[in-house]
């Protein structure tokens, strides 16, 4: 097999499979059907992360309607030890890292580094945790360890893609490197950016983490690179999507919109990499039903596989729910992360609306989605969310502990698929692609990647136009969606099924991961000659271990 080179795609999270926790949300699900694309298209990369612990937990909804959190242990001894030992300086302190890696759920090599010391494991405890130290320390293992990992195990690079800020560490390595090896640091910086490419991911200024650089010194992030060094690259507070800008070669956004958001966005960082635009795109072997996939468009067989999987659907609300649903009603799902800008509870918001369109006939609304497990607000929606529900048992219907079984049960039987962020603050969004895959009409804001796609009452239906970003109103036109688009639309069966035909049309058409795979390679990769078949299987003539005075080097190809 040859042994080309290869990307490495850095992520904080992947979201491979439900039984393997090491993901919070869209971030973690979109880098699982990269990995997974990539396997399919045969395209040299190999995915580099963190092994987490207790991932983010397990969210419940307690008697009192609030929601809490367990973080139980899970299964992974299906990981290979590769016999790789790496070391990162962590407040002053080595701490000893192991390299596992696996490929068992369909996807090109998956790189994890996880602390071995039970003293040290406070760092890959949980996904996200709250806590200075405990975040940049994460962000460390993941770039620093990452990249040395990636060294000991032999694997030629072409690229470093650092998907969001997490990574950025490894490009102040780089630099540190070279200017240790008597490069001046303009010299260390040019080469460094020729190394990285990065993706930006959220417009959100919590997503886009600062931390202050006498931090950064206190626990080792900087290296061997002066306050003024760090500074040039991330500011003070340090930025690190300034960071990722300023280290890489090219830069992307994740749709159309939002490349333009990130531009005006960051249009004032200096020395920051050109961002264009990738719209992300989902993985149809895993998101697709067979049943849809079999129905080939077909109007008899298609309305027959959507049938089958919402009674599938319907099965589980009531198992989970504890509530009987009507399964000829139609059924309107939300699900996402339970974030403020994100809006879950719009659609129950105003109780006199929300009664008077249950009123109108037979509707079932769907919401599932979890907080992060620091964030306040967001436990107070899940409770917005959980209390309409508890009003309206039955017709309003909550799940608890949003999962990727449980997205894949939503996004195959749900009828409508909701969405209505605050625009523009959604840079994609997939969920809506994984529906429509399905058969879903969208029903949403012409935010993130359905600007791109939404041809109204045709495949799906906007709500509002390019101005939306206040509630009232976005409330308001919701329900006129509602009541004069879309149970019209229901009414009408030929019609229905015509517009669920193009809504599948449509995502397979353009909104596929392997799509998004091919434009990576082609519009932000751009390597010096095409990427040639076949996946290095990472561990083969790899050094057994890093001594703690050992430099990160590439070992050559044997």
């Amino acid at each position: 097999m040859p042994r080309v080179p290869h990307i490495a795609y850095f992520c904080m999270e992947f979201g491979l499979h439900e039984s393997f926790p090491i993901y919070s949300g869209g971030l973690g699900i979109l880098a699982g059907d990269f990995l997974k694309a990539a396997r399919d298209l045969q395209m040299p990369v190999v995915g580099v992360g963190l092994r987490w612990a207790r991932g983010v937990g397990v969210q419940q909804i307690g008697p009192d309607g609030q929601p809490y959190e367990e973080f139980p242990e899970y299964d992974h001894s299906f990981l290979r030890d590769t016999g790789v030992r790496v070391r990162v300086r962590v407040r002053g302190k080595e701490v000893p890292c192991l390299v596992s890696i696996t490929e068992r759920f369909g996807h090109v090599p998956l790189v994890l580094v996880e602390p071995i010391r039970e003293e040290d494991r406070w760092i890959t405890h949980r996904l996200y945790e709250a806590g200075t130290d405990v975040r940049i320390a994460q962000e460390m293992l993941l770039g620093i360890g990452g990249m040395r990992a990636l060294n000991w195990l032999g694997i030629p690079i072409a690229a470093y893609h650092f998907n969001e800020g997490h990574a950025v560490f490894a490009g102040i390595e780089m630099v540190a490197e070279d200017m240790a090896a008597g490069r001046t640091l303009p010299e260390a910086w040019a080469r460094t950016r020729e190394r990285i490419v990065f993706t930006t991911h959220t417009p959100v200024k919590a997503g886009n983490e600062e931390h202050a650089l006498a931090d950064l010194r206190r626990l080792g992030a900087c290296v061997e690179l002066s306050d003024a060094e760090m500074r040039l690259f991330g500011g003070d507070p340090f930025n690190m999507t300034v960071a990722g800008l300023r280290l890489s070669r090219r830069a992307n956004a994740v749709s159309e919109l939002h490349g333009r958001t990130a531009r005006a966005m960051w249009g004032q960082v200096t020395d920051a990499a050109p961002i264009l635009s990738i719209t992300n795109g989902v993985h149809r072997g895993t998101w697709q039903a067979p049943e849809v996939r079999a129905a080939a468009g077909d109007p008899a067989q298609l309305w027959s596989a959507h049938t089958d999987l919402k009674h599938a659907l319907v099965a589980a609300i009531e198992a989970r729910a504890r509530v009987k649903v009507d399964p000829e009603a139609p059924v309107v799902a939300f699900a996402r992360r339970a974030a403020v800008y994100k809006r879950p509870d719009l659609i129950v918001r105003d109780e006199a609306q929300l009664a008077a369109l249950l009123a109108r006939g037979p509707l079932t609304i769907v919401i599932a989605g979890k907080s992060h497990p620091d964030d306040r607000a967001g436990k107070a929606i899940v409770s917005q969310v959980v209390a309409a529900a508890r009003r309206h048992p039955g017709r309003v219907v909550f799940l608890e502990n949003y999962d990727l079984d449980l997205a894949m049960l939503l996004t195959r039987g749900a009828d409508v698929w909701l969405n209505n962020p605050i625009r523009p603050l959604e840079a994609s969004g997939t969920s809506g692609m994984k529906a429509g895959l399905n058969g879903a009409l969208n029903l949403s804001i012409l935010d993130g990647w359905w600007p791109e796609a939404c041809r109204h009452g045709v495949n799906g239906w906007a709500i509002g136009d390019e101005s939306s970003g206040k509630d009232e109103a976005d409330l308001d036109a919701l329900h006129r969606a509602l009541e004069h688009d879309v149970l019209p639309a229901w009414a009408d069966r030929a019609r229905w099924i015509g517009m669920m035909r193009e809504s599948i049309a449509t995502i397979e058409g353009h909104f596929t991961a392997d799509r998004m795979v091919r434009e990576y390679f082609e519009k932000l990769y751009v390597l010096d000659r095409p990427p040639v078949g076949g996946v290095v299987t990472p561990g083969a003539g790899a050094r057994r271990d890093e001594s703690p005075q050992a430099p990160a080097r590439t070992v050559p190809a044997r």
